[in-house]
């Protein structure tokens, strides 16, 4: 399914919602991202550049049935590279820290 637009009182303009699958691309699964699972309950995703705050607790509470306290969110710059004589950069993106309740887990593995 793709992107909807829906109407609200207030907006004449259309808005796009977000599928949960739509909003989370992949987890961020790195040492430090371990670390904070096993010690803080948080957990790292790469998400899609217009997803919300609100639009990320929403798919993490409905695809792992778990229960989402806080939504950290960051938008990261794209890091020039050069490849032999071309220089280029990689993607821009967006990162969120998603902090669980003590009570629920994520199992990646």
């Amino acid at each position: 399914m793709a992107e909807q637009p829906m109407q609200t009182e207030t907006d004449v303009n259309a808005t796009w919602v977000l599928e949960p699958y739509q909003v989370l691309l992949r987890p961020l699964v790195t040492e430090k991202g371990v670390h904070a699972a096993t010690e803080l309950n948080q957990y790292s995703f790469e998400v899609n550049p217009r997803a919300t705050k609100a639009d990320v607790k929403r798919a993490v509470e409905e695809l792992f049935n778990v229960r989402v306290l806080q939504v950290h969110t960051q938008s990261r710059r794209g890091k020039p590279r050069r490849y032999r004589f071309r220089s280029g950069s990689t993607k821009a993106w967006k990162k969120a820290v998603v902090t669980l309740d003590k009570e629920h887990r994520i199992n990646f593995f």
